[in-house]
C-alpha cells in the first residue's frame, strides 16, 4: 500500500537524510560500535545539515517547522540503515519537546543555538537503579538552598549519557509531596559534583552511549529550573506520548526493513535446488509477516497524522508503542530463522538487528506498562 501522509517536500528531505547517512554515518558506524560512542563530529554535521531542532525557532538556528513528519522521516531512515549510534531522536523528539515548551526566553538564548548546531548534546535522566517505570519512586532530590537547588542522587540507562552537555534531570524538589513534588532541572556539563559513570555494555545498540550519572551536592542555579516547580510529573506525562510514538514509528520502519531484506534473501538463497521462499512453510511465514506489517503500517501512519494535529491520545501512543515494538521483535526473530545459519553471523544485517531491537519493548515504558495504560483507559 502506498503511503499518503508525505508530500514531495517530505520525500526530498528523505533523500537528503539518506545522503547524510551515506556520507556522515555509514563509513564510521562500525568503529563507533567498537568505541561504544559516536564522534561529536557527526552531531556538528547534523547541525550544519539542519537535522537538529527542525521545530526550534529560526532565530536560534532551528528550522522553525513544527511538522512532526520530518522527525518521523529522520528516524525511519536511521532505522532502515541500522545506524543507531547518533542519539538524535532523544535530542529531537524527546528533549526538544521539553525545552521548546518550558524554556524561558533567557534559557532559550542560552541553550537553543548550541542545541541546533550540535554543540550542545542533550540527554534526559529519569530512570534510577531502583526506579524504572515507576517514576514516582525516584529517590533523587533537589532541595532549594538560596538561589540554588542542591541535587543528590543517581540515574542509569541514560541515552547520550557520555556525550550530553545538558541533561534534563527528574528530581524531587519536595520529597514529601509525592508526584506533586517532582521538578525538572537542566544540569550542565562541568557543574561541580556532576559525574558520569561507566558507558554501559549493552546487548545491542553499542554505538549509542548509555551511561550512569551521579549527582553529589550539585548546586544547580534556580535559573535552570524547567517550567514550574512541582509540575515535573505532569510535564513528563504530557511528553511521554510523543516519545512512545517516536519509538513505535521507528520500530515499524525497522520491521519493514528487516522483512524486505529477508524477502530478497528468500528469493535468492537456494536449498534443495530451489529458492527457499518457494517452500510452503517459508512462503506462509513471509505472507504472515507482510500482512501484519501492512495492518500495522496503517495504524502507525494514522497516529503520525493525529500527532501532527495535536489529537494523539496517551492510550493510542501506548498501543502503538506496545504493538509495533512487539511486532518488530517477532519479525526480526522470524527473519533470522529464515536466514538459517547465516542469520547468526554478524556479517549479515539481520544478526545485528536481532541484537539491537531487543531493547525496544523495554525503553520508553515496557510493554507491560503500555498494557496497564491501555487497560486504565478502558476503565478497568
Amino acid at each position: 500500500m502506498a503511503r499518503e501522509i508525505f508530500t514531495a517536500e517530505h520525500e526530498a528531505f528523505r533523500d537528503m537524510v539518506r545522503a547524510f547517512i551515506e556520507k556522515e554515518i555509514a563509513p564510521y558506524h562500525e568503529q563507533w560500535e567498537k568505541d561504544g560512542v559516536v564522534s561529536r563530529d557527526v552531531w556538528l554535521a547534523a547541525g550544519r545539515q539542519g537535522l537538529l531542532g527542525i521545530d526550534m525557532p529560526e532565530e536560534f538556528g532551528g528550522g522553525g517547522n513544527p511538522d512532526y513528519r520530518y522527525y518521523v522521516i529522520l528516524n525511519e531512515e536511521f532505522a532502515k540503515a541500522g545506524v543507531h549510534g547518533p542519539g538524535f531522536s532523544v535530542h529531537n523528539d524527546i528533549n526538544g519537546g521539553y525545552l521548546r515548551q518550558l524554556c524561558t526566553p533567557e534559557q532559550q538564548a542560552r541553550w537553543f543555538p548550541g542545541y541546533c548546531s550540535g554543540e550542545i548534546i542533550t540527554g534526559i535522566a529519569m530512570t534510577e537503579p531502583a526506579a524504572g517505570s515507576d517514576l514516582q519512586g525516584i529517590k533523587t532530590t533537589a532541595i532549594k538552598d538560596g538561589d540554588h537547588y542542591v541535587l543528590n542522587g543517581s540515574k542509569t540507562f541514560i541515552s547520550n549519557g557520555i556525550l550530553s552537555d545538558l541533561v534534563i534531570v527528574v528530581a524531587k524538589t519536595d520529597p514529601s509531596a509525592g508526584a506533586k513534588g517532582v521538578s525538572l532541572l537542566a544540569v550542565e556539563r562541568g557543574m561541580e559534583g556532576f559525574e558520569r559513570g561507566r558507558n554501559l555494555d549493552k546487548v545491542g545498540m553499542h554505538a549509542q552511549d548509555t551511561a550512569e550519572l551521579f549527582f553529589d551536592n550539585v548546586r544547580v542555579p534556580k535559573e535552570n529550573l524547567l517550567g514550574e516547580e512541582g509540575m515535573g510529573f505532569i510535564y513528563l506525562m504530557t511528553n511521554l506520548a510523543r516519545e512512545r510514538l517516536s519509538i513505535g514509528a521507528t520500530a515499524m520502519a525497522a520491521a519493514e526493513s528487516a522483512f524486505e531484506q529477508t524477502l530478497e534473501y528468500c528469493k535468492t538463497r537456494e536449498a534443495f535446488g530451489r529458492p527457499i521462499g518457494k517452500f510452503q512453510h517459508n512462503r506462509f511465514t513471509l505472507a504472515e509477516m507482510k500482512t501484519e506489517l501492512t495492518v500495522s503500517r496503517s495504524f502507525t501512519d494514522e497516529c503520525i497524522v493525529k500527532e501532527g494535529k495535536g489529537e494523539l491520545s496517551v492510550d493510542e501512543a501506548a498501543m502503538l508503542k506496545y504493538w509495533n515494538t512487539e511486532l518488530l521483535k517477532r519479525v526480526v526473530d522470524r527473519c533470522l530463522q529464515l536466514h538459517g545459519g547465516y542469520g547468526y553471523m554478524m556479517e549479515y544485517p539481520i544478526a545485528k538487528a536481532y541484537q539491537d531491537v531487543r531493547i525496544q519493548t523495554i525503553f520508553g515504558g515496557t510493554t507491560e506498562i503500555m498494557k496497564e495504560i491501555i487497560g486504565r483507559g478502558l476503565g478497568v
